[in-house]
Order: structure tokens, then C-alpha cells, then sequence
């Protein structure tokens, strides 16, 4: 594993400037929520807004990736950095909805150019590489999230907070220019014009979709739903989405093996079915720690979703078509990422948090059911 992480560097070093913001926001949401002075749905409702522009940012991310080359994760990369210096500074909805537009344009480019890179590394080096990378983000994101809500507790406003996550993101772009991931090497004309298949990324993207949906979902929800619902403090409630980091990182490593053993279809048919039933016991949890098994059963199950699906879809294309897969896929699934936290915040308003882990819960159950037997039948 030792060797992995040094081959990948560079790329790791963008999955972890993306957990440490998304961990912070995390963390911070109750305060940031308040600071703004939205209700739930006022809440959902913009976080659905940020996730149009990075739907669209997605969409282009493959082009972006081409025209800036092996410069494409740190200035991404800054890009991210520089739009999450203003959620702190939000005192109203409509500010809010449009700095963490910025955020998410940053945040989803970045997304997809780094899971290209590392699935072009994956298949340069003949090693499984999507889990590696995807528990470093966790790590990242339980960490600052822990670390944010201890700021929290100590007086420390949102701006502080994200100010000290931009100058270490200053240190991991530094990372990803000294290691960049070569450009994909030039394929044959018939190769180039072949087309994705739908019939493979379609349901691929849904998988990522239901992923990412439960993963933001709670991110976004957990430290509320302790705290409202729970008495948490804020340490406390802090502690939600720092449990689900860590226990998606002990996943995603643990996932780096399992991969050896068993196909991607096996996994995400397990992992989902593990998540699901976390996602009930956090819902309705007469205490703290029950709510913390909850969660962690939570973070164990998704963490190796997502990961696995790229992974998959990345097996299925050649290197010059990787991008642009995961960039569809992406689009798809990164719907999810941030559809998660506005449907939340909708069920919340009328029926309350409970119900809204419930019905993550229940839609988790697709993936094992429905859609890995889809994406099982394409053959390449």
C-alpha cells in the first residue's frame, strides 16, 4: 500500500484537499444554516441551486482537462480553494446559494479530472488504486471535520475555519504539481470514435448516484440530526460526519484488499445492503451511541460504492475514453451528491430527519437489486 500511495501522490493529494473542505462544511453546517437564517427546506433549496453549476462544470470537465494538461488538479484545485473562503461570510440564502455554487463548480471538475487520472494510473500500473484514493478523501473529511467542530467549541468562526483548510490546500497543490499524472497516450482512429455505451453508464451513473446521495445526504444532515434530535453539543454532533469519514476510510482501505477476492458486482451488492441497514438504525436511534453504530454501519457500507462503480466503468474504456466515461458517470452521479442534502432537507420540513434516513435507506436497495445486474450484463 505504501508503494500505491507514493505512485499516486499526486492525485491522493487532490482527493485529500476535497475531503478537507467537505468535511469542514460538514461540520459547520448547523452554524452556517443559522448564520444564513434558512429553515430546512430554505437550506435544501440551496443546496439544489449549488448543484446546478456543478452538474454543468461536470458535463465540460473532460474539456478542461484536455486544454490544461498535467496543470488540470492544482488549478482546479485552487479554483475549489478560492470559492470556499465565502460560505462563512453567508448571512442570507441568496449569498449562500451562490458562493456554494462557486464551491461546487470547483469541487465536481475536480472530481471527475482526479478519478480519471487515478483510473488511467489504475490501468498503466495493473494495481486497484479507486479505493485507495476515495479513503484518503475520507480520511481527509473525518479529520477536518473532527477538527472543525472542535473549532466550533473554542469560538472559532466559519471564515477562520476555512481560512486555515486554504493555506493547507496551498500545500497539497504544491503535491500535485511536483507528481502530475501523464497525459493518456494516443489511441488508434477506430478506437477514438467508439462510442460509450449508454447501456453500461447509465446504470453505472445510478449506482454512483445512490452512492454519492447517501454519502452527502448524511454529511450534510448527521451532526443536525444528533443535535436536534439527540441533545448532541456541538463536539458531539461534530462527531456524525467524522464517524462516517472514518469509518468510509476503514472501508475504502479495507476495500484496497477485498478487490483481490471478489468482483465489483459482489461488493457493491453487499456494501449496499450494510449501508441501508445503518442508515435505518441512525434514524430512529433512542440514543447517541446507537445513532453512532448507525452511522458507522453507514460509512462502512458506502464507502466502497462509488469507488467500485468508477473502477468498474474504468476497467470497461480505453485510457482516452476514461475521462469523459467518468465525466458522464459523474454528471449522473454527482447529481446524487448534492440531490442528497436538498431532498433531505425537504422530507425533513414535513416529516422530519427520521424519515429522511428512511427513505435513504430504502432507495439504497435499488443498487443490489436493480442496477448491478444491469451494469453485470454489458460486455465490452
Amino acid at each position: 500500500m505504501l508503494r500505491d500511495i507514493y505512485m499516486s501522490r499526486g492525485p491522493l493529494a487532490a482527493f485529500a484537499a476535497e475531503g478537507l473542505f467537505w468535511g469542514s462544511f460538514a461540520a459547520l453546517v448547523p452554524v452556517i444554516k443559522a448564520q444564513a437564517g434558512l429553515s430546512d427546506g430554505d437550506f435544501g433549496v440551496v443546496m439544489l441551486i449549488a448543484a446546478l453549476g456543478a452538474v454543468s462544470a461536470m458535463w465540460l470537465a473532460p474539456r478542461a482537462e484536455a486544454k490544461l494538461g498535467r496543470w488540470t488538479l492544482p488549478v482546479l484545485a485552487a479554483v475549489m480553494a478560492g470559492a470556499f473562503v465565502f460560505p462563512g461570510y453567508a448571512t442570507n440564502g441568496v449569498f449562500l446559494a451562490v458562493v456554494m455554487m462557486g464551491a461546487t463548480i470547483g469541487s465536481g471538475s475536480l472530481d471527475v479530472a482526479m478519478n480519471a487520472r487515478i483510473s488511467i494510473l489504475e490501468g498503466r500500473s495493473g494495481r486497484p488504486l479507486m479505493n485507495l484514493a476515495h479513503g484518503i478523501f475520507s480520511v481527509a473529511y473525518a479529520v477536518s471535520a473532527l477538527m472543525a467542530g472542535l473549532g466550533r467549541e473554542i469560538g472559532w468562526t466559519p471564515s477562520e475555519i476555512f481560512a486555515a483548510g486554504v493555506a493547507l490546500c496551498g500545500l497539497l497543490i504544491l503535491q500535485m504539481i511536483a507528481a502530475p499524472v501523464p497525459d493518456p497516450e494516443p489511441v488508434s482512429e477506430e478506437t477514438a470514435k467508439r462510442r460509450l455505451p449508454w447501456v453500461m453508464l447509465f446504470p453505472a451513473g445510478m449506482i454512483v448516484l445512490l452512492g454519492f446521495m447517501t454519502e452527502q445526504a448524511t454529511e450534510g444532515w448527521s451532526a443536525l440530526h444528533l443535535e436536534r434530535g439527540l441533545g448532541a453539543g456541538a463536539a458531539e454532533g461534530a462527531l456524525g460526519p467524522a464517524i462516517l469519514g472514518m469509518t468510509m476510510a476503514i472501508g475504502r482501505l479495507s476495500g484496497q484488499v477485498i478487490v483481490h477476492y471478489w468482483s465489483e458486482a459482489v461488493v457493491i451488492r453487499v456494501a449496499t445492503v450494510i449501508a441501508a441497514l445503518g442508515s435505518a438504525i441512525a434514524a430512529w436511534a433512542p440514543s447517541l451511541f446507537i445513532a453512532y453504530l448507525g452511522f458507522g454501519l453507514l460509512g462502512i457500507g458506502v464507502s466502497v460504492v462509488a469507488p467500485m462503480a468508477f473502477a468498474w466503468v474504468g476497467r470497461m474504456v480505453p485510457d482516452d475514453k476514461k475521462a469523459l466515461a467518468i465525466s458522464r458517470i459523474a454528471v449522473l452521479g454527482y447529481s446524487g451528491f448534492f440531490i442528497g442534502p436538498p431532498l433531505m432537507g425537504f422530507l425533513a420540513e414535513g416529516f422530519g430527519l427520521p424519515v429522511s434516513f428512511t427513505a435513504i435507506s430504502v432507495l439504497l436497495l435499488l443498487v443490489p437489486l436493480v442496477l448491478v445486474p444491469m451494469v453485470a450484463r454489458y460486455r465490452p
